[in-house]
């Protein structure tokens, strides 16, 4: 029980807020698109196979990956176990720049390069540091858990 109590502690803090609601924002139509199928997504069998297939990542950590953004999104937006989703989401970025990504390049908006690069990776590592150091922050589950067990 202890360490859970260490797992969710936090304080009444705005920058842990921002940092893990934007955080979930923008990781959570990733996980929507490997899940649910939607935004140009497939759905988690057909991505599992392609990470499979092309990368030789088993399904099994294709699935983990697709549950740790989709639900752990909605975890960081919600603010419940934010240091564990927060460094679910790391060890996703930190995958993706090493089998997916091309090397520090901008982003290909126009489709004039080969790949992406990883600077959208290292931003959402950044926003997930904040949340693993200082923890949910304000309106967050795990603040409201933490009254609850004093």
């Amino acid at each position: 029980m202890k360490s859970l109590k260490t797992l969710i502690s936090t304080n009444d803090d705005w920058g842990p807020l921002i940092a893990r609601v934007f955080l979930g924002l923008v990781i959570f139509p990733h996980g929507a698109q490997k899940i649910l199928g939607i935004w140009g997504g497939h759905g988690l069998q057909a991505m599992m196979d392609s990470f499979q297939q092309w990368f030789g990542i088993h399904p099994i950590v294709s699935a983990l990956v697709a549950f740790a953004e989709f639900f752990g999104a909605l975890a960081l937006i919600l603010g419940f176990l934010g240091r564990f989703t927060a460094c679910s989401i790391v060890m996703v970025m930190l995958g993706a720049i090493y089998y997916v990504v091309n090397g520090f390049f901008f982003m290909n908006w126009y489709s004039q390069q080969r790949g992406e690069g990883f600077e959208f990776h290292l931003l959402a590592i950044g926003l997930a540091l904040v949340v693993i150091a200082k923890g949910s922050g304000k309106y967050s589950v795990d603040r409201w858990l933490q009254a609850k067990w004093k």
